[in-house]
């Protein structure tokens, strides 16, 4: 059974710390305010929470680097930068509000070719322009089926603070734990050329688990519908 200090991710404590510290002094005030306090204290840990996942480990799958809703499935050329070609390619959007986790995975194995920082604006990362607007870093990776896949994290309204723990060159494992957004966000996950995802507009994901693509399948783009 893991431990407070291995579900909580490292840049929490310090939100936690200035959290549970006002709420002391809110106490020392009026108890009420003291609740008050403590209340936000438990959110904060909550948000920061890193809940171990069960990764599915095949050649070929992608993963969902995040966990939220799937906004939106878009069919885009990617921007020159990532070096992804000139075809448009599936863009799968999650939408993550501020009681998902924030912390981010990995969503294919392989060699980071590169990791890119936009400056932007901070936009509702649910909007579509916020892809091309908002701040965000984005990670390029050369997959071990010769795959090339992109991946970015996307601050939005309340999010301002971006965190990415991988740099060129290095090797990565799927589902792996890469970075955090503070603290409500956007994921977007560029997949390989002429690929359809099996994941559908309105889908919850979760991150290192939810598959979004099986390269060796076959089938074309899912359809849903809301019950």
């Amino acid at each position: 059974m893991p431990n407070i200090f291995q579900i909580i991710h490292s840049d929490g404590w310090k939100f936690i710390s200035i959290f549970a510290a006002v709420a002391f002094v809110l106490a020392m005030i009026n108890p009420n305010l003291g609740w008050i306090g403590a209340a936000l204290t438990a959110w904060c840990m909550y948000f920061f929470r890193n809940p171990t996942r069960t990764v599915p480990m095949r050649e070929g799958l992608i993963v969902s680097p995040a966990d939220g809703i799937v906004c939106q499935i878009l069919s885009v050329v990617p921007p020159a930068e990532f070096e992804l070609g000139e075809e448009p390619r599936t863009r799968v959007s999650i939408f993550l509000n501020v009681f998902d986790v924030h912390v981010n995975r990995v969503p294919v194995a392989g060699i980071v070719r590169k990791v890119l920082y936009h400056e932007g604006q901070f936009l509702n990362a649910s909007l579509d322009k916020a892809s091309e607007k908002n701040e965000r870093n984005t990670v390029v990776v050369d997959t071990i089926t010769g795959e090339r896949v992109a991946f970015a994290q996307i601050a939005g309204l309340i999010a301002r603070r971006i965190r990415c723990d991988i740099a060129p060159q290095e090797t990565v494992e799927t589902g792996q734990v890469f970075g955090l957004i503070r603290f409500g966000s956007r994921m977007d996950v560029y997949l390989p050329e002429g690929t359809d995802p099996l994941v559908i507009e309105g889908q919850r994901m979760i991150a290192g688990e939810t598959v979004l693509l099986d390269i060796n399948n076959s089938e074309p783009a899912r359809r849903g519908i809301k019950r």
